[in-house]
């Protein structure tokens, strides 16, 4: 059949491969948007910053560990409250409102991992759509060609936010920064008083492999 001459000739190896990174890309989206990205808990207190000035040292010894004005639990270093899911969350980045959930120090990693699967798809799937515009000059080809052209502006505003995004945050991975830091750097005591700009910053490398590893 017409079928199997197409799987000798390996025309529908690209189109299974696009169809699993599209599963893996909603999976994804799933994982990270239902997993708990690092949220403080209670009886999580004792002891869970033992070590910490090691790993940190430029930070001012006069700085507290202060607790939360909404959960009462003690804030460890980095952590913030997230009103909207009324937890503070370890290593808080941001609240991602496609996710409905905080991107924080459990699901930061995954979060970055969805975002390269989803660039990867878009760009698959702009180049399709492009690969099937062939461009007229006449009021009948933009009929017949409408949906495809507005599926590949939609596609290219997609894929310019998400690599945008994907290339920001990359930024501030290798920086060891969070977004909230890097946007409230001011007010934030540990970084106000600290005599370094970033004191979490430990080299392109080490960031990256201590983020990723």
């Amino acid at each position: 059949s017409e079928l199997q001459k197409q799987e000798e000739r390996g025309e529908l190896l690209q189109p299974l491969i696009f169809v699993l990174l599209v599963l893996c890309s909603v999976l994804l989206y799933f994982k990270v948007s239902i997993m708990d990205p690092g949220f403080v808990k209670p009886e999580e207190e004792e002891g869970e910053d033992k070590g910490q000035g090691v790993v940190i040292p430029q930070i001012p010894g006069d700085i507290k560990l202060r607790r939360c004005g909404y959960c009462l639990v003690k804030q460890p270093m980095r952590a913030k409250h997230c009103q909207l899911c009324q937890h503070c969350v370890r290593r808080y980045d941001h609240h991602c409102p496609w996710l409905e959930n905080c991107v924080g120090e459990r699901n930061h990693p995954l979060f970055i991992v969805y975002l390269s699967v989803q660039l990867v798809v878009l760009l698959w799937g702009g180049h399709v759509a492009w690969s099937g515009l062939y461009f007229e000059q006449s009021w009948k080809w933009l009929q017949h060609n409408i949906f495809l052209l507005v599926s590949f502006l939609l596609i290219l505003i997609f894929t310019i936010v998400v690599l945008l995004l994907l290339v920001s945050h990359l930024y501030l991975i290798s920086c060891n920064t969070t977004t909230w830091e890097f946007m409230s750097h001011h007010r934030i005591s540990y970084l106000r008083h600290s005599e370094l700009e970033n004191p979490f910053d430990q080299g392109i490398i080490l960031n990256l492999w201590r983020f990723f590893c």
